[in-house]
């Protein structure tokens, strides 16, 4: 089973997982637990080969499929027995939290995708060919430190890199290749999570400088009727880490709009 962490709340019985990206770990979410714990149970998930979540297992594989990533997520909820959470994912994360919605659809009460990810445009889809070819002959340190750039390039956008490229410092190189791997291959699924709605509350948070992005985002909402997109200025990709406050109130928000006068009922 993966790693997870929990903050249990007093009265709440609310719960809201946290899906972290590739390369990262739980603890991207440091600017996130104090503000959510106040408000509701809070469960942290170490995805596989990331963070704590390292087994021999893992290391057996040789690819991953993102329905046994999102499989990984739903044994924790079952050991737990969590029946439904408020999912909050991050850039590859957002991907894992729509494919198990897609599957499970019972499980998820609402969706808050930050800087999500639902279609490459030209840049992304040239740095996946480039990764493809050279994944197996630069060390993957190099690969992670130029995409990182190329997704998060100005000077502030720093703190959010070096964030990554530290928790990626902890992955190891043929960990960074099935994951790469299985993100090369995703448009099918994406171009699918275009198409299909949910159907469950969703809320997009952009940073305006995403500009990866942000498009396909802004063009996907006005199409998708449960979804709703709320842009931060100033801000890139990693949205939880450069503007945490604007984040936290934003999701808090949401969660709490889905419910009877902006509380919590009952499951």
């Amino acid at each position: 089973m993966l790693y997870f962490n929990t903050y249990i709340h007093k009265t709440s019985n609310q719960w809201v997982t946290f899906v972290h990206g590739a390369g990262g770990s739980s603890s991207i979410w440091f600017k996130q637990i104090k503000d959510f714990k106040q408000h509701f149970n809070v469960l942290l998930i170490d995805l596989r080969g990331h963070g704590k979540s390292k087994k021999d297992f893992y290391e057996k594989l040789k690819q991953y499929t993102f329905d046994t990533i999102g499989s990984d997520v739903i044994e924790v909820l079952d050991f737990l027995k969590i029946e439904s959470t408020h999912f909050v994912g991050i850039s590859l994360g957002t991907i894992i939290v729509r494919e198990i919605t897609e599957r499970h659809p019972e499980r998820s009460k609402t969706l808050i995708l930050g800087g999500a990810i639902m279609k490459l445009n030209f840049r992304g889809q040239l740095l996946m060919h480039t990764g493809v070819l050279l994944k197996s002959v630069l060390p993957y340190l190099i690969l992670y430190r130029f995409f990182a750039l190329i997704i998060m390039p100005r000077k502030k956008h720093r703190e959010s890199r070096n964030l990554f490229i530290n928790e990626a410092k902890k992955l190891y190189q043929k960990e960074f290749i099935r994951w790469f791997t299985l993100v090369s291959e995703v448009n099918p699924l994406l171009k699918f999570f275009r198409i299909k709605d949910s159907g469950v509350p969703t809320l997009y948070i952009m940073g305006a400088e995403d500009y990866m992005f942000l498009p396909s985002i802004s063009k996907l909402v006005k199409n998708h009727p449960s979804s709703t997109l709320f842009v931060i200025p100033d801000c890139g990709h990693v949205v939880n880490v450069e503007q945490p406050q604007i984040f936290n109130t934003t999701s808090i928000n949401f969660i709490n709009q889905q419910f009877v006068n902006g509380g919590m009922v009952n499951d």
